[in-house]
């Protein structure tokens, strides 16, 4: 009856309070009136005796509430018609037009109320169904009730233990006991399978480790046979080796011939012997003289023959002794000269991760005060230079004292210098030990491309006591502790090395009361302006008492900009002034503000830097950190060239007007992705490996992710769209919302993996995914699984990227990578990394995705209509698409040559100006 009332005010306000004050109709008018009345009254009574149906997508507690809304103004309806209707005397003023509109409205609310009533006795009819299955259920307690006190009744008799329901309940207990042990077993053996699982999937982890790096040491080993069969010398050298193998083969042979004319001529010899005794003892006749003296004649011409036959084998035997002699100094010298390029090979291709231990080493050795400054100094300057005599001495070494390996090192190091640069990366973040974002890819994957190129790059982090210590190689604590300034105190910091990625990396564990760093989180904490500022001041403390000579310093975020001021107005009046300074801002949405006088914490002068060209934010006063950063460094960049642009203008968040100043110093860009974990070809987590020339794995990681997440599979070809991002307002939630819709809409299928820090979006995604729960083509995965993306890039066919800003992006990157074609907005790094496949503007050669300009609703709807067309109607060009976006280098190299090369730039203006 609620809603029929609310109907009911709903339709009284239908009567339109601006009609003015109707005249009375005559006796014919009210004639024709009542008859239309009566006609329209019997069409009403039939239309409500139909069914009703309400509209598509009506919803019925809309329609309350709306009804709910209208009462009051209805009233107020009701009352303004009942003033106009009437005079001072209660006299009637309606006209015949007025009546005819009032008796309209009047049928419009009968059939509202009839509508509302039909609701009405739908929801009784839930209600009395809702009742009888309650009744239903009082009625089976009812019963249990009374069996159960008929048993007490039996067992109060003294009959019950003989009856067959006592028996069988008798029986059921033992078998509920029976459960119940079985039961404990189960669980006990579901507790040992787990533990067997976990043992397992570490197992298969460790194997899937060992597997990558003996396919490493096999690939290394092959480029090293490679390369020493291109060695020109060495070729000269297989052909003398041949050479003398003939001579040998042929001086053999000559010597076998000569032993057998040796032998047939001393059998000759001895026979001429015989006779000539023989003819003495004969005492013969002239003739027989003769004859001898002929024969004797013929031995001689034997003897001679012999005699150049022998030395001719003597001659042969010494030439073939010299031959031998020469061929073992040969070989000797091939062997020598093969181990000597092995050697080096081998150094040259030796892993960074060796390389990173012995500069962990050595710093460690100078700060604990064990090596002079300048010894340290020449040691670096050898790993710089990866010199073989110091990896023989560490290898030779390796596992004895430390005293005795310092020894060897220091012996080995001899003044020398190096084309490299010293760069050491102050951040919060670094992947894989400490990730919570993009920064995190950033320095492991940069750090990796410097080291590459030669130069000697650190990493300094906090030591968070939530950060994945397992990804740490020889996580150790350093013997000393560097005591920094803090809130005019000095307070101990323990130390910690370890190498990440082949990269050396320390750990600086502050010993303050507050325990910075210990926090179970790596932001988030109601001080992180001090916490940050902390740990800035530490890590320029850290590599001042080191004594190191860095070329470049390279601090990035809010987190660590405090470097830069920290380093020209505190350490380089200590003499600390041979680095230069550069700071990347990876989003300039996140700038670390806080009340001036937060500044003095770290030592800064709050009066000299509280001002408007340093580091007074620009838009209520307070004091900006990356304002700080920008102002002091050097060098400063941001992760792509259009976002570059952008930040001068809106994007810059208050910024802008400073970048402008600084303009001739700012410069933006691309970040790359880490190509050896992003890689189709030795994905672990892939069920099938592959690559551009064979996208049949591509295929069959599609129907194995449609298995996983219980998804359609009876059209292999039905376009299967990925979508992986945290749900943050800048990746354009209520975009990827439409595009779960539209993609439904289009006939695909949708996954999306992530989730959201708010709580509002989180809830909001979360009905969605309900809503969605029992359609096989649509999943939200609500978290983020590091594998489960892995599989999710390989099974896609398209990626949606639709952020509202997005300063540089990896995503669609490694989604191309892994051959599925992006669709995202023209905007930051996505503008710079996907061009689309329908602008005849540019190059085809270039084209690659699809795009669009406006955050609205119709422009992801039309970029994602183009894609879908060109993927059901031309599979032939779809593919070619495909295979040329995952031939596409999105590697670190070529970001890395851009950073050395103003790196390089900044160290040699510095010391022009030294």
């Amino acid at each position: 009856m609620a809603c029929s009332a609310a109907a009911g005010v709903e339709a009284t306000a239908l009567l339109s309070p601006r009609c003015p004050a109707p005249s009375p109709p005559d006796g014919r008018s009210r004639r024709r009136l009542a008859l239309a009345s009566r006609t329209r009254h019997r069409s009403l009574r039939a239309a409500a005796q139909r069914p009703h149906k309400s509209a598509t997508g009506a919803d019925p507690l809309y329609n309350n509430r709306a009804n709910v809304r209208s009462d009051e103004a209805s009233v107020s309806a009701e009352k303004e018609r009942q003033r106009k209707y009437n005079d001072g005397d209660g006299i009637s003023n309606l006209k015949l037009e007025d009546l005819v509109g009032m008796i309209q409205n009047t049928e419009k609310n009968i059939l509202l109320l009839n509508q509302a009533r039909l609701q009405a006795m739908e929801h009784a009819d839930k209600v009395l169904k809702e009742k009888e299955a309650l009744q239903r259920k009082i009625n089976i307690l009812e019963t249990r009730l009374s069996e159960t006190d008929e048993q007490h009744k039996l067992s109060s008799e003294g009959n019950f233990s003989d009856s067959p329901l006592a028996l069988e309940l008798g029986i059921l207990k033992e078998e509920n006991i029976l459960l119940k042990e079985d039961i404990e077993f189960f669980k006990t053996k579901l507790i040992e399978v787990a533990e067997i699982e976990e043992g397992i999937f570490k197992l298969e982890k460790e194997h899937a480790l060992l597997d990558a790096s003996l396919r490493e040491l096999e690939s290394r080993f092959i480029a090293a046979q490679a390369d020493t069969m291109k060695l020109g010398p060495r070729d000269a050298w297989w052909e003398k080796v041949e050479k003398l193998e003939d001579l040998l083969e042929t001086t053999a042979n000559q010597v076998e011939h000569a032993a057998v004319i040796l032998d047939h001529n001393h059998d000759l010899q001895d026979r001429l012997d015989n006779l000539e005794a023989s003819l003495q003892a004969a005492n013969i006749s002239k003739f027989s003289c003769s004859l001898v003296d002929l024969l004797q004649q013929k031995v001689k011409l034997v003897e001679d023959r012999f005699q150049a036959c022998n030395s001719e084998m003597h001659s042969q035997i010494e030439l073939y002794e010299h031959s031998i002699v020469e061929f073992h100094d040969t070989l000797s010298k091939l062997i020598e000269e093969s181990e000597k390029r092995s050697l080096e090979n081998f150094t040259g291709n030796m892993p960074s991760e060796l390389w990173s231990k012995i500069s962990l080493l050595i710093d460690g050795w100078l700060l604990e005060k064990k090596i002079s400054y300048n010894d340290a100094s020449m040691l670096r300057e050898m790993v710089q230079k990866r010199d073989s005599r110091l990896r023989e001495a560490y290898l030779s070494y390796r596992g004895t004292e430390n005293r005795e390996v310092m020894d060897n090192l220091l012996k080995m190091a001899l003044p020398g210098t190096s084309s490299g640069l010293h760069i050491a990366h102050i951040a919060a973040e670094m992947a894989p030990v400490a990730k919570v974002g993009g920064l995190a890819d950033v320095i492991s994957g940069l750090g990796k491309a410097l080291q590459k190129k030669g130069h000697l790059v650190e990493i300094i982090l906090p030591k968070y006591d939530c950060m994945q210590v397992d990804q740490v190689s020889n996580l150790k604590v350093l013997d000393v502790l560097v005591q920094s300034y803090f809130e005019g105190n000095m307070f101990n910091n323990k130390i910690w090395t370890g190498t990440v990625e082949g990269l050396p990396v320390y750990f600086i564990e502050p010993q303050h009361p507050a325990m910075f760093f210990s926090r179970a989180q790596y932001y988030g904490e109601h001080d992180d302006f001090k916490r940050f500022s902390y740990f800035s001041r530490a890590a320029l403390e850290l590599l001042y008492q080191s004594g190191k000579k860095v070329d470049i310093i390279h601090c990035h975020d809010w987190q660590t900009a405090f470097v830069a001021p920290l380093y020209w107005d505190v350490y380089a009046n200590l003499g600390f002034n041979s680095a230069r300074i550069c700071f990347t801002c990876h989003n300039f949405e996140y700038q670390g503000t806080a009340p001036a006088r937060d500044l003095a914490w770290c030592g800064l002068d709050v009066e000299h830097l509280d001002r408007p060209d340093r580091m007074r934010d620009n838009s209520h006063g307070r004091i900006n950190a990356v304002k700080g950063a920008v102002v002091y460094s050097n060098i400063v960049t941001t992760v792509s060239p259009t976002y570059a642009l952008e930040v001068r203008s809106e994007g810059g968040r208050g910024l802008q007007d400073t970048l402008k100043v600084h303009s001739r110093k700012f410069l933006g860009i691309l970040n790359g992705i880490d190509t050896d974990t992003w890689n189709p070809c030795t994905d672990r987590y892939l069920k099938v490996q592959y690559n551009a020339k064979d996208l049949q794995g591509k295929a069959a990681n599609k129907a194995a992710l449609r298995e996983q997440l219980n998804l359609a599979s009876a059209y292999p070809s039905q376009p299967l769209v990925g979508c992986i991002t945290r749900l943050v307002a800048q990746k354009g939630v209520h975009l990827i919302r439409h595009a779960i819709y539209k993609t439904a809409e289009l006939g695909g299928q949708f996954v999306l993996l992530g989730s959201s820090p708010v709580p509002e979006i989180q809830r909001e995604f979360e009905g969605i995914a309900d809503h969605f729960q029992n359609n096989n083509n649509i999943r939200l995965i609500l978290k983020y699984d590091d594998a489960l993306s892995h599989c999710i890039y390989a099974a896609s066919d398209m990626f949606i990227v639709p952020s509202i800003f997005e300063p540089c992006g990896l995503t669609q990157m490694i989604a191309m990578r892994y051959g599925s074609v992006p669709i995202v907005r023209k905007t930051g790094g996505l503008n710079d990394s996907v061009f689309d496949f329908d602008d005849e503007t540019i190059p085809m050669e270039v084209r690659n995705g699809f795009t669009f300009v406006k955050a609205d609703e119709q422009g992801l709807s039309s970029a994602m209509e183009r894609a879908f067309n060109c993927y059901t109607r031309k599979p032939e060009v779809w593919k070619q698409l495909v295979q040329k976006d995952m031939t596409i280098d999105f590697s670190w190299d070529t970001s890395a040559s851009q950073y050395e090369d103003i790196y390089q730039k900044a160290v040699a203006r510095a010391r022009a100006v030294a």
